[in-house]
Order: structure tokens, then sequence, then C-alpha cells
């Protein structure tokens, strides 16, 4: 098949200008990025071999291999790992497939100091892309493992690439550097100097558990001064990195950086991770685990096909990435890698879910994550509100199906507030400051911090000083009626059911008062039911208003109407509930059209007024009136009334 020459898609041609363009402050990493995909390559290797007996490939001495030519200037990443078709090397290397292209592309030209733009890249994961920072041109040669033909992908970073079909490829891949022209004021950035490769393949791949092997060539001066490499003759294949599992050594033996650099290893971010978890299982079935929370969430955290999952290694053979049966899904952002002793190497994803040691393991794993989290709540509150910020949302979905860890997840989440504008609260701090005699945790659900603030649900609370919380996620229509209480304290919408506020002896007064109020308006209250009895189960007087003339609410053990589209987005259809409107007996508005009725039980008036206050009511809550139009048009005419 002929040379052919093709354009970049405009995402990877926007991006390819930014890494070309020195938006890194250390330009090192772009060997950490080649070695990373060569181990990658290697694990793949290993893996389908294991599967497929007839693929043929030699896995006897996998490793990866660096080779420069400080005469031609070039740096080559070698790896005998599973190597890629043609198709994949148009696939993978000519366009960037993510759905968060645009937004990503944009975010990194705002980001306006090289740490927020490292952390971006991080999150998008182009790696390959950061050999552009130091070459002029990049050469792939690949041949994927069970194929007889390689293919040849070259390009300047200008916009196209070329792609030819060779003969003579050997298994892997190896991508060939042509470095940028030397800067003599600028050594320690000479990626053909043995000590240079050592000192960058020790800093950021030491642990790898495939040997990395650099054919050393007589040493320069520089070199030779330095006492670089006399242990190693000339032309001899030096092993770079020790190969020792962080999470097989001692505590004691592992600095953060190591950590660090693992971390950004299997999960491919460019900045440090907020946590780092270790465990250690001993008895009857043991196994390590490392773990770390990023500091930040990725951008397809929430996506359908985002890659969840820790790296399961039996033995320290690895076995297999994302492997979700470790960890339950609302902890999908927990990177790290699990080492069991006793698991089976052939083990397949369909027999984890069965496994019941796999099982034991998940539910130790998700109990060591949310104790972390809730140390760091004590003893990093920084630390912990940088956590939730980023993966709040995400670890409230735990409250609708881990009945086990509901308490704990519960005791780790914060939530917005009326006691603190600013400052989320944590449902502890709740309870320290509920009122003498408050039986319930208040909340209120929507869209908005600002529309529940003026919500007329809130005005007997915030009259009485009662703190509220205010949920805004969409996860949390859910959970709050499915978890029962925290600390004995029961929650309670406040849009939901009689409100019962105040001391035993303003409960009673309330109760004379309401008696006569009952009677008062029975006429209006029976009336009104009738009439919007398409609409409304019921019209009754409210002991939550203290302002606005109505509100409506639901009934108790009710679906909220924002659950009800939550449901039917999912495909689920279920019936509609209608709700209960609330007069406020205080306000002129209603007082008025209780005399009106009562006065002029036949005035042609009272139906639209009656229609008027309901639909009102709806728009106070952030709702809409059943007939839109039909409200417009006696909006109008009342008001043209008035003029």
């Amino acid at each position: 098949m002929p040379t052919e020459t093709f354009e970049f898609q405009v995402e990877a041609r926007q991006l390819l200008q930014m890494v070309i363009h020195s938006i890194y402050s250390n330009k090192d990493v772009f060997l950490r990025e080649l070695v990373s995909n060569a181990s990658d390559a290697l694990d793949k290797l290993r893996l389908e071999a294991l599967r497929d007996d007839s693929l043929g490939a030699d896995v006897s001495d996998l490793h990866v291999a660096l080779e420069a030519d400080p005469q031609a200037r070039t740096l080559t990443v070698r790896d005998n790992g599973i190597g890629m078709s043609r198709d994949e090397v148009v696939r993978l290397i000519g366009t960037i497939a993510n759905s968060g292209t645009a937004t990503y592309l944009r975010e990194l030209k705002e980001a306006g100091d090289t740490a927020a733009t490292e952390g971006l890249i991080g999150q998008f994961g182009v790696g390959f892309y950061s050999s552009f920072m130091v070459a002029d041109e990049v050469t792939l040669l690949t041949r994927r493992a069970g194929e007889s033909q390689g293919t040849r992908w070259m390009s300047s970073g200008e916009g196209t690439y070329t792609v030819e079909t060779v003969d003579d490829a050997p298994q892997g891949t190896a991508i060939t550097l042509g470095l940028k022209p030397e800067d003599t004021e600028d050594r320690l950035h000479d990626y053909t100097s043995p000590w240079k490769l050592r000192e960058i393949v020790k800093r950021y791949s030491d642990f790898i558990t495939w040997p990395i092997r650099m054919a050393t060539q007589p040493a320069p001066q520089a070199d030779a001064d330095a006492g670089e490499g006399a242990d190693t003759a000339p032309g001899e294949p030096e092993t770079l990195n020790s190969m020792k599992a962080l999470w097989a050594r001692s505590r004691e033996e592992v600095t953060d950086d190591e950590y660090h650099e693992l971390y950004k290893h299997i999960s491919h971010d460019w900045t440090d991770p907020l946590e780092t978890i270790r465990l250690q299982a001993e008895g009857t079935f043991e196994y390590q685990a490392l773990l770390f929370i990023p500091a930040h969430a990725p951008q397809d955290l929430f996506l359908q096909g985002y890659k969840r999952g820790v790296q399961l290694y039996v033995k320290r053979v690895f076995i297999m990435d994302d492997c979700e049966a470790l960890m339950p899904s609302y902890l999908r952002f927990v990177k790290g890698v699990v080492d069991a002793q006793d698991l089976s190497l052939n083990v397949s994803r369909e027999i984890l879910q069965q496994d019941r040691q796999i099982q034991l393991m998940h539910r130790r794993l998700a109990k060591k994550v949310l104790s972390t989290i809730k140390d760091m709540m004590s003893a990093a509150p920084d630390r912990y509100a940088t956590f939730w910020r980023e993966f709040g949302r995400v670890l409230k979905e735990g409250l609708l199906g881990d009945v086990e860890n509901g308490d704990a997840i519960l005791g780790v989440s914060s939530f917005a507030t009326t006691h603190d504008k600013d400052e989320p609260t944590t449902l502890a701090q709740y309870v320290e400051r509920m009122k003498d005699g408050q039986d319930h945790i208040f909340y209120l659900t929507g869209e908005s911090r600002q529309a529940m603030e003026s919500s007329p649900h809130m005005e007997a609370f915030q009259a009485r000083g009662i703190e509220v919380l205010l949920l805004t996620d969409p996860v949390d229509e859910v959970w709050v009626d499915t978890a029962p209480e925290f600390d004995g304290k029961k929650f309670r919408s406040v849009a939901k059911g009689e409100v019962d506020l105040g001391t035993e002896e303003e409960k009673q007064e309330a109760g004379t008062e309401r008696e006569k109020q009952q009677e008062e308006y029975a006429g209006l209250l029976t009336w009104m039911t009738d009439r919007l009895s398409d609409d409304v189960k019921e019209v009754r007087l409210s002991s939550r208003l203290t302002v606005s003339p109505a509100c409506v609410v639901s009934d108790t053990h009710d679906v909220t109407p924002a659950l009800e589209n939550i449901y039917r987005a999912m495909g689920q259809e279920i019936p509609h509930s209608k709700r209960i409107l609330e007069l406020n007996p205080k306000h002129p508005l209603v007082i008025g059209l209780n005399r009106t009725h009562t006065e002029r039980p036949g005035d042609t008036g009272l139906n639209e007024t009656a229609e008027l206050v309901h639909a009102l009511a709806l728009l106070a809550e952030g709702g809409e009136p059943p007939h839109p139009a039909r409200f417009v048009k006696l909006m109008a005419d009342r008001l043209e009334r008035t003029l």
C-alpha cells in the first residue's frame, strides 16, 4: 500500500500546536508518558497471549528499550508489546476521540497559569503528543502481534502526517524522536545523554514492572567527569529501573514523590493525588492495595463508558485495567493498584463478579476509602473541601444502593445550608446547631440556592431561624427519600406534608387559632378544592407561610415533580401525583378571596382568582402554571382592569 498523507482532526491539530508551543514547565515528562504507554502495551500483550494460544507472539523477554544517538540527535523508545494495526494508528494517533474535546480546548486556552494548564492536559490524557515538545519530527514504527505487516507513521506536528505499510517491522512499537537543535546553554535537557535518561526513568518510572533498558555508549566528557555509568561496560544493556512494586515495599522505603509518580503512571494525570491510601490484608486471603484519590474530577466522570476501577494484579502480574468489581460505582474516581495473592492468573471479568474473595475485597476497600475521607475531614479540612467540591456529587450516588455504608457516606457528606452562604456543612455540624425540641433534619431540593432561598416553603423556617439544607444536585431528589436518618434524626422536606414548628406552648396556641381559621375558611377551602380538582389533591390552610399568599406542597409520601421528571427521563413512567395548595390565612389576597366567596359566592371572578392563586404558587417555587397561555390571558385581563 502506498504512503498516504492525512490531516490531523481539527481538535487534534489545535491541541498539538498548544503542546508544541511550550505550555509545559517540565519537558522531561514526555519520556514518562512514552514509557508509560510502552508499559501498557507490554501488559496488554502478556494478557492477550494468555487468552489466545494462537497469537504466536514472542513474550519471552518483554521490555522497554531506550536508544539515543547523540550524533543524529535522535531518541527512540521501543517496546516489544502488543503493537498497533494500520487502522489503529490512524484512529488513535491522528484523532482525539473524546466528546469533551471542545470544552477541553476552551478551558485550556482560558487557563491562566502553567499549573492549571498541565492539570487540564492530565485530565485529557494526551501523552503521545508531548513528544512534540522536544522533537521536530516524530516517527512511529509498529506491528501488531499476530499480524505480518507493520505501519510507519511520521509527522512534524504541522497539521499533517503520513502513514505507510512496511514489511519488516518488528513486533511492538518504536517511537523515534528527531530532537530539536541542542541548546548549548541547556545541558539539563539533553535527551541523548545517558545520565539524563537515567535521571528521568529513576524519577518517574522506577516502579514499572517491566525492565527499561538502555544500550550505553562511551560517555561524553561531561558524563565521564560526573562518574555516571562507570559500573556499566559501553554497549552493554543497562536496566534503569528497579521494577520493585511500591505496594510491596515498606512505608518507610517509599517517598511521597514515588507514590505520586505511580499515581500519574496509572491514571495518566499530570497532577499529584489528593490522598494516598495503603492497605495490607493478611490471613486466609492476602492482598495489598495502593489507592489514590485524585485532586480533580475527570471531565467524563458522569459519561456512560467512563473507565472506572483500579488495576488488578495477581502476585505482581498485571491482570486487568479498570477492574470494576473491586470498587463500587460511587467510588469510580479512585485510582490505584490491588495485588492479590490467591487469585488465578486467567481470571475473567465474569468470574470476578461472582468471586467471594473479590466481594470481600470490594467491601473492605470501600470502607477504607470512606474512613480515609472521614479522617481527611478533621485532619485536613482544606483537602476535604477540595475532595467534596470535585467528587461530592458522585459520592452521594452511594446513598441509593450501598445500605451497608449509608451511614458512613452521610458522615462524610457536606451540604449547602441556610446557616452559612459560603461554606457547606456536615450533618454532624447541623445536628449540633439544631434548635431545642427540633426532631428533624430539614431540607429543600431545587435547581439553585437563589431559587430555594426565596421559596415560599422557607418562610416559617426563616422566621424562626431554623436551619435548612439546600440540595441542588439531581441525585439529591432520590437519596433523601431512601436515607432514613442520621444520628437518630430523620430527614424531612420543608416542601412536603404539614409543618409543625415551635415549642409545645406555641403549638397549643397555634392549634386554638387554627381551629378558628378552619371554621372561618371552611367554605372557601371546600369550594377551591372542588374548583381546582383537576390539578390539586386538596386546598388547605398553611402554617409554613408568613409572607406569600399560597404555596404548593407534596403529600408526605408522594413523589415530587422533579423526581417524576428524573424517572421519566430514565424511561420509567410513573403515575402523576396531584399536589396540595396551601393558603396563608393572614394574607390580604386570601382574606379578600374568602370575603368575596362568603358575600358573593356566585361572583364570576372567583373562578379566575382561584386559578391565578394556584398558578402564582407554582411560579413561586420555580414551576409553571398547568395552562400557561390561559394564565397569561387572565393576568392581562386583570391588569387591564386596574388601568
